[in-house]
């Protein structure tokens, strides 16, 4: 974690004196009701951290996300991810690509929940190919912001199985670059959930968040850290 701060204030400090005109994002773990410009295209960077079992070995597993993002048209874009993971003491593997498209419904505002519609394609290197849908809500309140996401996922070529998780939200713009949230993640079907503080920053054409989540129950990693940087152009 003291690596991941120290690189948000790096990050920072490049930025700092030009003006917050970046999208904000409120989230690590959780999506919210956006979808990139048209015509506008974006390079994402994800470092995501997991520590099973802090009590034990505290072995720490990393996934870097490198993310390519196109506004296809002002309610539609797609992505596509190149993942490479490194397990707790060995070397840095690929581990496949994702696909994956949003389609907003509307503007922000018009509907009582604002609602939007994800899809995304897993290819894997060392496991099955997974195809996941989420179905995201929020709701926009003054500077709080709540959002939901219900979230399916099934192996392509498994037995037809689907499980059912959620990743949720709660965040308060303090300053027009700076906000704080609370978020939760989890799997219905495998009884895992976690919980924990995120901060979120924009600066000039440079975004950056970082996140934070603690295992509620035996079922779940004890830690999970995610930190992303986001550079439209």
């Amino acid at each position: 974690m003291k690596r991941l701060f120290i690189w948000m204030l790096l990050i920072a400090s490049i930025a700092v004196g030009r003006a917050a005109n970046a999208d904000q994002r409120s989230y690590v773990w959780t999506y919210e009701y956006m979808t990139l410009n048209k015509g506008s295209t974006e390079f994402e960077y994800y470092l995501t951290t997991k520590t099973t079992d802090d009590s034990r070995s505290g072995d720490t597993d990393y996934q870097h996300q490198l993310e390519l993002e196109y506004g296809i048209t002002g309610r539609w874009d797609i992505a596509l991810y190149q993942v490479l993971n490194q397990a707790d003491g060995e070397s840095l593997k690929y581990g496949g690509f994702k696909v994956r498209t949003r389609y907003r419904f509307g503007e922000r505002g018009e509907f009582f929940v604002d609602p939007l519609v994800y899809l995304e394609y897993q290819s894997k290197v060392d496991d099955s190919d997974v195809f996941e849908g989420k179905v995201i809500l929020s709701k926009d309140i003054g500077n709080l912001n709540i959002s939901y996401n219900q979230i399916i996922e099934t192996e392509v070529d498994g037995n037809g199985e689907v499980e059912h998780g959620y990743a949720f939200g709660v965040s308060y713009l303090i300053h027009p670059a700076v906000s704080i949230a609370v978020e939760s993640k989890g799997n219905y079907t495998e009884g895992t959930y976690a919980i924990g503080p995120t901060l979120s920053w924009a600066g000039g054409r440079i975004w950056a968040n970082i996140g934070l989540l603690f295992g509620l129950n035996d079922k779940t990693p004890d830690r999970q850290a995610r930190f992303i940087i986001g550079i439209p152009f």
